[in-house]
Protein backbone atom coordinates (compact mmCIF):
# COMPACT_ATOMS: atom_id res chain seq x y z
CA UNK A 1 0.00 0.00 0.00
CA UNK A 2 1.27 3.46 -1.17
CA UNK A 3 -0.09 6.74 1.06
CA UNK A 4 0.84 10.00 -0.59
CA UNK A 5 0.03 13.10 0.70
CA UNK A 6 0.01 16.57 -0.84
CA UNK A 7 1.38 20.09 0.80
CA UNK A 8 1.95 23.60 0.29
CA UNK A 9 -1.33 24.45 -2.10
CA UNK A 10 -3.54 27.81 -0.97
CA UNK A 11 -4.60 31.15 -2.18
CA UNK A 12 -1.78 33.04 -3.76
CA UNK A 13 -2.56 36.40 -6.42
CA UNK A 14 -1.91 36.10 -9.74
CA UNK A 15 1.41 35.95 -11.46
CA UNK A 16 2.34 33.72 -7.76
CA UNK A 17 4.16 31.13 -7.28
CA UNK A 18 3.60 27.84 -5.23
CA UNK A 19 5.43 24.48 -4.82
CA UNK A 20 3.35 21.66 -3.92
CA UNK A 21 5.04 18.61 -2.63
CA UNK A 22 3.84 15.10 -2.42
CA UNK A 23 5.27 12.91 0.04
CA UNK A 24 5.15 9.19 -0.25
CA UNK A 25 5.49 6.15 1.69
CA UNK A 26 6.65 2.84 -0.13
CA UNK A 27 10.21 1.52 0.03
CA UNK A 28 9.64 1.00 -4.14
CA UNK A 29 9.02 5.06 -4.85
CA UNK A 30 12.53 5.43 -6.38
CA UNK A 31 11.45 3.35 -8.94
CA UNK A 32 8.00 4.26 -9.62
CA UNK A 33 6.87 6.83 -12.38
CA UNK A 34 4.95 10.37 -10.52
CA UNK A 35 2.52 12.65 -12.13
CA UNK A 36 0.54 15.83 -10.94
CA UNK A 37 -3.06 15.97 -12.20
CA UNK A 38 -5.77 19.04 -11.31
CA UNK A 39 -9.44 19.63 -11.48
CA UNK A 40 -11.04 22.75 -11.67
CA UNK A 41 -14.78 23.59 -10.54
CA UNK A 42 -16.99 22.09 -12.66
CA UNK A 43 -14.02 20.05 -14.85
CA UNK A 44 -12.64 16.81 -15.26
CA UNK A 45 -9.68 16.25 -13.91
CA UNK A 46 -6.69 16.99 -16.57
CA UNK A 47 -2.69 15.81 -16.67
CA UNK A 48 -0.58 18.75 -15.66
CA UNK A 49 2.92 16.89 -15.37
CA UNK A 50 5.10 13.62 -15.23
CA UNK A 51 8.44 12.60 -13.99
CA UNK A 52 10.25 9.31 -14.65
CA UNK A 53 11.66 7.21 -12.45
CA UNK A 54 15.39 9.10 -12.21
CA UNK A 55 13.74 12.66 -12.56
CA UNK A 56 15.93 12.86 -15.51
CA UNK A 57 12.70 13.06 -18.39
CA UNK A 58 9.68 15.15 -17.38
CA UNK A 59 6.57 16.51 -19.64
CA UNK A 60 4.02 18.75 -18.88
CA UNK A 61 0.63 19.45 -20.25
CA UNK A 62 0.74 22.37 -22.69
CA UNK A 63 -1.01 24.81 -20.77
CA UNK A 64 1.53 25.09 -17.90
CA UNK A 65 4.57 24.11 -20.05
CA UNK A 66 6.87 26.72 -19.38
CA UNK A 67 5.62 27.69 -16.08
CA UNK A 68 5.41 24.91 -14.24
CA UNK A 69 8.53 22.24 -12.96
CA UNK A 70 8.25 19.09 -11.91
CA UNK A 71 10.83 17.56 -9.71
CA UNK A 72 11.70 14.45 -7.35
CA UNK A 73 13.64 13.53 -4.35
CA UNK A 74 14.34 9.90 -4.04
CA UNK A 75 16.18 10.42 -1.06
CA UNK A 76 13.13 12.14 0.29
CA UNK A 77 10.62 9.57 -1.20
CA UNK A 78 8.77 13.95 -2.28
CA UNK A 79 8.08 14.64 -5.61
CA UNK A 80 7.28 18.65 -5.96
CA UNK A 81 5.53 20.97 -8.13
CA UNK A 82 6.78 24.16 -8.99
CA UNK A 83 4.44 26.53 -10.12
CA UNK A 84 5.02 30.18 -11.34
CA UNK A 85 3.41 32.94 -13.33
CA UNK A 86 -0.22 31.32 -12.02
CA UNK A 87 -3.33 32.62 -13.35
CA UNK A 88 -6.98 31.87 -12.42
CA UNK A 89 -7.02 29.41 -14.78
CA UNK A 90 -4.87 27.19 -12.70
CA UNK A 91 -6.98 27.49 -9.63
CA UNK A 92 -8.05 23.62 -8.59
CA UNK A 93 -7.42 20.94 -6.56
CA UNK A 94 -4.19 19.39 -7.73
CA UNK A 95 -3.05 15.81 -6.97
CA UNK A 96 -0.28 13.26 -7.27
CA UNK A 97 -0.33 10.21 -8.33
CA UNK A 98 1.86 6.89 -8.32
CA UNK A 99 2.68 4.56 -10.75
CA UNK A 100 3.39 1.17 -9.54
CA UNK A 101 3.84 -0.77 -12.53
CA UNK A 102 5.94 1.56 -15.02
CA UNK A 103 8.92 4.30 -14.22
CA UNK A 104 8.37 6.21 -17.67
CA UNK A 105 6.38 8.87 -18.07
CA UNK A 106 2.77 8.83 -17.82
CA UNK A 107 0.00 10.87 -18.89
CA UNK A 108 -3.47 9.37 -18.28
CA UNK A 109 -5.10 8.72 -14.97
CA UNK A 110 -5.78 5.61 -15.92
CA UNK A 111 -2.12 4.54 -15.63
CA UNK A 112 -1.75 5.52 -12.06
CA UNK A 113 -2.33 3.22 -8.82
CA UNK A 114 -2.35 5.61 -6.13
CA UNK A 115 -3.96 9.34 -5.41
CA UNK A 116 -3.05 11.42 -2.65
CA UNK A 117 -6.35 13.32 -1.20
CA UNK A 118 -5.96 16.32 -3.21
CA UNK A 119 -4.68 19.66 -2.71
CA UNK A 120 -6.67 23.44 -3.10
CA UNK A 121 -4.61 25.88 -5.19
CA UNK A 122 -6.55 29.39 -5.58
CA UNK A 123 -5.19 31.88 -7.60
CA UNK A 124 -7.26 35.10 -7.48
CA UNK A 125 -7.44 37.79 -10.15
Amino acid sequence: QVQLVESGGGLVQAGGSLRLSCAASGRTFSRNAMGWFRQAPGKEREFVAAINWSGGSTYYAGSVKGRFTISRDNAKNTVYLQMNSLNAEDTGIYYCASDQQRAGIMTHEYEYDYWGQGIQVTVSS
